[in-house]
């Protein structure tokens, strides 16, 4: 029988084998992340559902990449990276931030890759019994955007427009009602979803599923197709990857992907 001596030999042989396969798997997880490239995408808060799910089918086909969403209000996003920020890609609800940027040369050349129509949003107890877009001058509380923001910006351009359908005081009629200006649509939307607003005007991609609201649509002639445009940083860290980002967003399956939330085509 083997003694003692050579029981405990071969215990402290294998504690040190496992130690060092322990040791191996450190070394090859520490150099696996270290060959994980991040991608800094920054994005309108309207687009939060569609790019998450863009991402994860972007990760799955690339299992090196990490993609990093930066997802606030296109202005706010422009002002980041007009101040040293270090995005890769700026996908904005609005072509006039892309389009400051490219004038600075701080952006590569913008494409088209979505459009966006607006919707009236109320809550559904709906105390202030809105039915349609004409219906926001009696509502009691409204919430919309801020003028920087793009819902905010087409928001002001529907109003104006409105008043050729329902009169000249129209716009300032609902602008009476107005108790909060929003940074984001995604505020404007939770206002409403809380009961702190009868109404608001959204995204109708934001409005799409959420269960505690109903939405309206606006009127045929005053229509507002948001259009979102995408491009890459000129100082990006990762240009090739950049590149590809774009390119699947531009591609069928992106644009599949980006339809089952709600956009339409560029050329739709």
């Amino acid at each position: 029988m083997p003694n003692i001596e050579t029981k405990n030999a071969k215990k402290i042989i294998c504690l040190c084998a496992s130690a060092y396969l322990l040791f191996l798997s450190q070394i090859v997880s520490c150099q696996s992340k270290k060959n994980i490239q991040r991608l800094e995408v920054y994005a309108a808060g309207s687009l939060t559902d569609a790019f998450l799910a863009l991402e994860d089918e972007f990760e799955r086909k690339h299992e090196n990449v990490d993609i990093s969403l930066n997802l606030a209000g296109s202005q706010i996003l422009r002002l980041q990276i007009e101040n040293g920020a270090s995005a890769d890609v700026f996908a904005s609800a609005n072509p006039q931030h892309i389009h400051a940027l490219y004038e600075a040369n701080l952006v590569e050349t913008p494409q088209f890759f979505a459009r966006n129509t607006l919707v009236v949003a109320v809550p559904n107890e709906n105390p202030s019994n809105i039915q349609s877009f004409q219906d926001l001058q009696n509502a009691s509380r409204i919430v919309i955007g801020t003028e920087d923001v793009p819902i905010g910006r087409y928001t002001r351009t529907v109003l104006q427009n409105a008043e050729q359908l329902y009169g000249p005081f129209f716009q300032e009629e609902v602008f009476e009602r107005v108790v909060s200006e929003e940074n984001n649509v995604r505020l404007v939307r939770a206002k409403i979803e809380l009961g702190e607003a009868d109404a608001g005007i959204i995204f109708r991609t934001d409005a799409l599923n959420v269960h505690s609201i109903t939405m309206f649509s606006l009127p045929t002639e005053l229509e507002v197709h948001a259009q979102y445009t995408i491009t890459r940083v000129t100082e990006s860290r990762h240009q090739e990857l950049a590149d590809e980002w774009i390119k699947f967003v531009l591609s069928e399956e992106g644009q599949t992907i980006l339809q089952n939330y709600g956009f339409i085509s560029p050329s739709g």
